[in-house]
């Protein structure tokens, strides 16, 4: 059945990375839900379990972060989807961290950081892009959805790990669309401010502060994707009004900073 015929998941292979909570439960939940052949990862292999038990698709627990970890998922995803007669099609790397604050962050924190949020992504495009474009005409490419956040488009106040991290994640998908888009890779980066996982509850004073613009539930989230997966656009924007922020930022780096810093500063006097 050509492409078109069947969407952009139906029948395909898709590994969610960090699927056992949050936004990834809901990807997996939804791309299940519209005839995906999910493979779920995540670190707590428990939840990865249950919830592969609950959409029906395949668990995959372990580390999808360490080059050896990428590897056994790799191979592991690719077993399990055999069976369906299915290999990997659409990968989500949607594993992430965030650990460390201000410039006491320590190398520990930036390591751990930059492994997860970063050369996750860097490594896991290494083991499936080159199968990916080997791939004969009518067939699907790949498809490479990275979680990023609206912090890599701006910044996230008392979080340099987060933010540069985060960054790095969107350069690296930028990167990834800009080499191979003519060879039919497609590449999306998902971006949204405060959405109403653990890593929001364990943000402490920050907060209130990602959640501005209104805490999405992850289910809409893997709406918001679900929707950009129709027209292959590169940044899904669950929080419309991202766009003009970073926007903004580009048009008057200075103003954009000038803001920033004020919020910085009601964030110090607040603690005083």
């Amino acid at each position: 059945m050509a492409a078109e015929d069947t969407g952009p998941v139906r029948g395909r292979g898709v590994v969610v990375t960090g699927a056992g909570h949050g936004i990834g439960r809901a990807l997996a939940t939804r791309l299940a839900a519209e005839g995906a052949h999910v493979v779920v990862n995540d670190l707590d292999a428990d939840a990865a379990v249950a919830v592969a038990a609950e959409i029906g698709g395949y668990a995959a627990p372990g580390d999808a972060a360490s080059e050896e970890g990428v590897a056994a998922l790799v191979e592991s995803a690719r077993k399990e989807l055999a069976a369906d007669g299915v290999g990997i099609d659409v990968w989500f790397a949607n594993a992430g961290i965030d650990r460390g604050h201000g410039l006491e962050s320590s190398e520990a924190d930036w390591e751990a950081i930059l492994q997860v949020n970063v050369m996750a992504h860097v490594r896991a495009a290494r083991a499936l892009v080159p199968e990916w474009l080997e791939r004969g005409d009518g067939e699907p490419k790949g498809r490479f959805v990275v979680t990023a956040s609206a912090a890599g488009l701006l910044t996230m106040l008392g979080s340099p790990t987060y933010s540069v991290s985060k960054h790095g994640a969107v350069a690296f998908a930028e990167w990834l669309s800009a080499t191979y888009r003519h060879r039919g890779l497609v590449v999306q980066a998902i971006c949204p401010q405060g959405v109403r996982t653990r890593m929001l509850q364990n943000s402490g004073e920050f907060e209130d502060l990602l959640s501005h613009d209104v805490a999405l539930a992850p289910e809409d989230v893997a709406e918001a994707v679900w929707q950009a997966l129709q027209d292959d656009r590169f940044l899904i924007l669950p929080h419309p009004e991202v766009a003009g922020y970073y926007a903004g930022r580009a048009q008057d780096t200075d103003r954009w900073l000038g803001g920033m810093n004020k919020l910085q500063r009601k964030l110090e006097e607040a603690r005083r």
